[in-house]
């Protein structure tokens, strides 16, 4: 018995809708929906599944989602569920995008964001311990998590030289020092009781199109190349080469093949190049679209439409009448090019991948690199807390309200452990009141 395509469909759009909580709690949903509820995979088949979009660059959820979807309803499957759990999102940001750029100036919805901004540095923080917990398990990994944060932080070295460099660093340990770079294994907890067999259970042989094929690799290469080069061309050729759509076409390409350790790991690039290096947003700007990245459904790197949308808004705010289609334009450019190598490393390199999954040789270097973007990700947050503490730079007045929001935040997140939606409703009244008692007491 399997399940048919339509009622697949239903569930994989339904969790477009509800996957809120980052991928932690995305991956929690998935695991008691399809091991513990449905029975569609067995515990063992959906954590070996687990394991292997782990060690791939991309959003995990959105690959988890990509993969079960591929292995239940062939190409197509993958195709379908994995869209659906990245386009309410998507379409959800672009309105928000919307409202952000026409009324974020309206004072009390500034008010809002005021005090959402010391929670984003809370809980970037907050990432950083969490995702180093899970990676660090010796002193060599912490080595190379100080040396990211020293190569960023000192020296501000751009991020995928960093992960070059730690790559290199797990080549060499993996064979010299394997103890420690030997990846931990993704563990969740099972239910109890005795389940009924799953329909893809633990000695379900491998269906036929999930097998390696080198006519079938050759096919799904060729097309895969062909939707990335053809929007890009097409892009190019309407707006021109250093125009920005190209642009970002190119650099949402890359991001999306550094992105090893989830959506954390990747902002750091984003926040370099689209702030730093592009100037599509401020910094403050980059932490807004954080946080209404982590206030919607889907996976969080999601605030790459944010990014896109307000680039596109932004630069043709003069001379156009609805500088709107524009940002939707920028969205949708920013969304495509970063999700189109998630769906080629789980439809194409599956089979391939799968037959090197659990040997050092391949996870050495995940692991290095895992460790190197924690690192990364502090450094981030000492950053946004900067720019939070210090609004007006080192010679301006100290922003107490938020120096107390952001303690507040992380006792929360540290040692209450709330949830994200929690701490930023809570954040962004502590705005909305502060602007409130500033307004009566003038």
């Amino acid at each position: 018995m399997s399940v048919p395509l339509r009622e697949a469909l239903k569930f994989w759009a339904k969790l477009g809708f509800i996957s809120f909580g980052g991928p932690a709690g995305q991956i929690a949903v998935l695991h008691q929906e399809l091991v513990e509820k449905r029975r569609w995979i067995s515990e063992r088949r959906f954590l070996h599944a687990l394991n292997y979009c782990m060690l791939l660059p991309g959003p995990e959820a959105q690959q988890l989602v990509t993969y079960i979807g591929w292995l239940m309803h062939r190409t197509w499957g993958g195709v379908l569920a994995g869209a659906l759990f990245v386009l309410p999102s998507l379409f959800i940001l672009i309105g928000l995008s919307w409202v952000y750029l026409t009324f974020g100036q309206v004072p009390w919805i500034a008010a809002i964001f005021f005090g959402i901004k010391p929670a984003i540095t809370a809980i970037v923080l907050h990432a950083a311990v969490r995702i180093g917990k899970r990676t660090i398990h010796n002193q060599a990994l912490r080595w190379i998590a100080l040396g990211s944060f020293l190569a960023i932080f000192v020296f501000n070295l751009a991020f995928p030289i960093i992960v070059i460099f730690a790559a290199l660093i797990g080549i060499w340990g993996g064979k010299r020092y394997p103890e420690h770079f030997q990846q931990t294994a993704a563990s969740h907890d099972k239910a109890s009781g005795t389940h009924a067999a799953a329909l893809i259970d633990d000695h379900t042989p491998t269906p036929e199109h999930a097998k390696f094929s080198k006519k079938k690799l050759v096919i799904q290469s060729s097309t895969a190349l062909a939707l990335w080069l053809i929007p890009f061309f097409a892009l190019t050729l309407a707006f021109g080469w250093k125009t920005l759509y190209p642009q970002i076409a190119w650099f949402f390409t890359k991001a999306a093949f550094l992105t090893f350790g989830g959506a954390y790991a990747v902002l750091p690039y984003v926040y370099q190049g689209a702030v730093d290096q592009f100037h599509w947003l401020s910094a403050g700007q980059m932490m807004d679209g954080l946080a209404l990245g982590e206030t919607t459904p889907g996976p969080l790197i999601m605030v790459v439409a944010f990014v896109g949308y307000l680039a596109g808004h932004i630069q043709h705010l003069i001379g156009n009448s609805n500088p709107f289609w524009f940002g939707v334009l920028g969205a949708c450019v920013a969304t495509w090019f970063t999700f189109l190598p998630s769906f080629f490393l789980v439809l194409v390199g599956g089979p391939l991948i799968e037959s090197t999954h659990g040997k050092l040789s391949f996870t050495a270097p995940l692991t290095a690199i895992s460790a190197a973007v924690v690192g990364v990700i502090a450094n981030l947050g000492l950053f946004f807390a900067y720019h939070v503490f210090f609004p007006h730079g080192l010679g301006g007045s100290i922003s107490w309200i938020s120096i107390a929001i952001t303690l507040l935040a992380g006792l929360a997140l540290f040692k209450f452990q709330k949830g994200v939606i929690s701490v930023l409703t809570g954040s962004a009244l502590a705005g909305l009141l502060s602007y409130l008692l500033t307004s009566l007491l003038i």
